[in-house]
């Protein structure tokens, strides 16, 4: 996977791995049970989603799309990840670029769904809580899925933009300091000119379209949910933030994370790479785990069919 030499128009340099150097055994195995544990965890969830007929209501479909996004995406980062660390020792790893813009295209689409999916959440919890006469008018099958594609379809569109101004780039450097690709830093691995502040100004807008947006829309949704429940009974409150706190403990998962990356993104320093290593593997290794552990926790209809599930397996 590394060679000598390279041309920087068809080749990338992975060197986050360089900073894991000594420790490549331990972090492969590492990296393998938390996938298994993905794996495991996110099936495990979506499947009683969709195998118990008492959950087929909007809200856990779009429980369970938000954990098959997770599952889809650490389907192409973990693999990639546990090859380059036992075939390279965790030394420089080195990838084509036309494999890296497609696992940026889909990291980045599907960290925009991710969003896009929550919002969908809160808008649901809204018109249950808020309005709910008229709930079942209003949230149709055929508006869930409506709000499916679009909650996938927008960020594939628009990042697939992106990633196709990115592949015009010429590049200057080689060298992305994360352990895996994404848009906004192969864009920032160009010459520069009219051609990168314009791929840079898009992904700005994508980021503010699939990112901000939806996350504004989300807290004015709760926000509003928090003030009909402050009108209501201690036990209606009760029930209906109850319902809302997975929603809330994932989007503070995601935000975070993002809000980080974009920190450190933005006050990096050429010669100090290890807090983006390390932002770029919690992006990856925190929102992944912790998702299907709060929503089989924390929604008590799937932690009772989950719970369910366990028991008859450790019977058989």
């Amino acid at each position: 996977m590394t060679s000598a030499g390279f041309n920087v128009t068809s080749s990338l340099t992975l060197v986050g791995f360089s900073s894991l150097s000594g420790h490549s055994s331990l972090l492969f195995f590492v990296f393998l049970l938390l996938y298994l544990f993905v794996l495991f965890s996110d099936s495990l969830v979506i499947y009683s989603i969709c195998s118990q007929r008492a959950l087929h209501r909007p809200m856990f479909a779009f429980v369970a799309s938000l954990l098959l996004n997770s599952l889809t995406a650490s389907t192409l980062i973990y693999p990639k990840l546990l090859s380059d660390l036992l075939l390279s020792g965790a030394g420089l790893v080195q990838v084509s670029r036309t494999l890296c813009l497609c696992q940026g295209f889909f990291v980045s689409s599907l960290g925009g769904a991710s969003f896009m999916l929550l919002s969908a959440m809160a808008f649901d919890r809204y018109l249950s809580i808020c309005h709910p006469m008229h709930y079942a008018v209003l949230v149709t099958p055929a508006k869930v899925v409506l709000m499916l594609l679009l909650c996938w379809m927008l960020p594939a569109i628009l990042v697939g933009v992106s990633t196709l101004l990115a592949s015009r780039l010429p590049l200057c450097k080689a060298q992305l300091d994360r352990v895996y690709c994404d848009i906004y830093s192969i864009v920032s691995l160009s010459c520069g000119g009219a051609e990168a502040q314009l791929s840079g100004i898009y992904i700005l807008l994508i980021v503010t379209a699939t990112v901000f947006l939806p996350a504004a829309f989300m807290l004015f949704s709760y926000a509003r949910i928090l003030f009909i429940c402050l009108r209501r009974s201690r036990s209606f409150s009760s029930k209906a933030l109850q319902t809302c706190l997975p929603h809330l403990l994932v989007f503070f998962n995601y935000s975070i994370s993002v809000y980080l990356d974009l920190m450190l993104r933005r006050l990096q320093s050429n010669r100090e790479s290890d807090s983006t290593l390390i932002t770029s593997i919690l992006m990856m290794l925190v929102p992944t785990v912790l998702n299907p552990v709060v929503y089989g926790l924390k929604l008590k209809e799937v932690f009772t069919h989950v719970k369910r599930l366990l028991s008859c397996r450790r019977d058989s």
